[in-house]
């Protein structure tokens, strides 16, 4: 069987670094807000609605970093059964420090990239808010697009080959011989 669920990686400026939103969901287990895809629900759609659900943020608490997707995949046993796990996680920046926790999880914290490394339990979960620390770091202007790398900027890009449309070499003969003999006229 397969269950595709999506959420979002929220973060929020501090001081000097980001912190990150991480649920608790008892037994030592702390993720991102995520939940399962509804029937013709895009995942997007559903990381918004889950939010909505589990943090009470909306949509328009949200600054989403539209360059930044990244999914978790996994298998697991529930009652016998192998379960295929497909994570779609996107990265979103708020303002908003309170938070309106549902009752599906026992707890919230904001953690820095380092507090949030110790309590995953997940190397998955792990490298996932490696990639999101990193994409960060690198640094957004005001306008959403990733800062320009200094070595690119004095490059300029090169021409794409184009193929002419009508490239096709002229015939030297038929493709097919004529059903006709040569000799005989009609």
């Amino acid at each position: 069987m397969k269950e595709v669920s999506a959420g979002i990686i929220i973060y929020r400026k501090s001081d000097k670094d980001y912190k990150f939103l991480l649920l608790y969901h008892g037994g030592g287990y702390w993720n991102f807000p995520k939940g399962h895809i509804e029937s013709q629900e895009k995942s997007w759609e559903t990381a918004v609605r889950e939010i909505r659900e589990e943090t009470g943020l909306k949509l328009t608490d949200l600054k989403f970093r539209r360059q930044f997707k990244t999914f978790d995949k996994f298998m697991f046993y529930r009652e016998k059964e192998q379960i295929f796990k497909l994570v779609i996680l996107y990265l979103a920046e708020t303002e908003r420090e309170d938070i309106k926790l549902s009752d599906e999880h026992d707890g919230y914290a904001w953690l820095t990239y380092k507090e949030a490394m110790k309590i995953l339990k997940y190397k998955d979960s792990q490298r996932i808010i490696t990639q999101a620390y990193n994409f960060l770091k690198r640094g957004l202007n005001s306008n959403n697009f990733p800062t320009p790398i200094p070595e690119m900027q004095s490059k300029p890009y090169p021409k794409p080959y184009l193929k002419p449309y009508n490239s096709r070499p002229p015939m030297s003969r038929p493709l097919r011989p004529s059903p006709f003999p040569k000799d005989r006229a009609i």
